[in-house]
């Protein structure tokens, strides 16, 4: 269905106060920066912020919900034949070989995490972020795998691919915080992505097969 006007202003508003927001904390701190400044920087209301955006951490983590459902996805269309650890590793291989910047191999990207290290409130949401993929990733893979719901497996399997995911992006953030070219620490994440697949036991590269359908 075709966007409405309307829907295609709201959502404008929506991006427009969301980049304006991002300047901000980039710039002076996400503590320092008020909701009130945001309004007045994007020449709206502060209800109008509000009515976008429940909580300055929404206004930072805008883009949480793609980084959630995220590994799901990955799972969830995996290649005929090919299990769900062995999806997420080809599509962090991608998007690493891309040097794609959604996997923070981008200039600036320090400053985003610096954003994150001094504010206790983007700490304690990145954490539940991490959360909310984990959990998201349990139940997929128990749908995926037609596992019982007393089965400890898809929680257990879920945890080590989250843990993969999760130390690709500290390494990144780790080499982009001393101001490494992207291209340089994209080789040497793909060198990474090799190590990390020989730690994985078969149990979990060969959970959750995708048979013929």
């Amino acid at each position: 269905m075709a966007e409405g006007l309307r829907e295609r202003k709201k959502r404008e508003t929506r991006q427009r106060i969301s980049d304006i927001a991002t300047g901000l904390f980039l710039e002076r701190g996400f503590m320092a920066v008020t909701i009130a400044d945001v309004a007045d920087a994007a020449d709206v209301s502060v209800n109008t912020v509000y009515n976008y955006f429940p909580a300055k951490e929404d206004l930072f983590f805008d883009r949480s919900k793609g980084v959630v459902d995220r590994l799901s996805r990955w799972v969830r269309g995996r290649d005929r034949g090919e299990s769900a650890a062995r999806a997420v590793l080809r599509e962090l291989r991608a998007e690493v070989e891309a040097v794609s910047p959604r996997m923070g191999l981008i200039e600036g990207y320090d400053r985003f995490m610096r954003c994150i290290d001094e504010a206790p409130p983007l700490r304690s949401r990145l954490w539940r972020i991490q959360q909310e993929v984990l959990e998201n990733l349990e139940t997929t893979l128990r749908e995926e795998a037609r596992a019982a719901a007393d089965d400890p497996l898809p929680g257990l399997i879920a945890g080590q691919i989250c843990w993969v995911h999760g130390t690709v992006f500290v390494v990144i953030g780790r080499e982009m915080a001393q101001g490494r070219n992207p291209d340089e620490v994209s080789r040497e994440v793909l060198g990474l992505l090799d190590d990390i697949e020989d730690l994985l036991s078969e149990k979990v590269l060969n959970y959750a097969v995708r048979g013929a359908e």
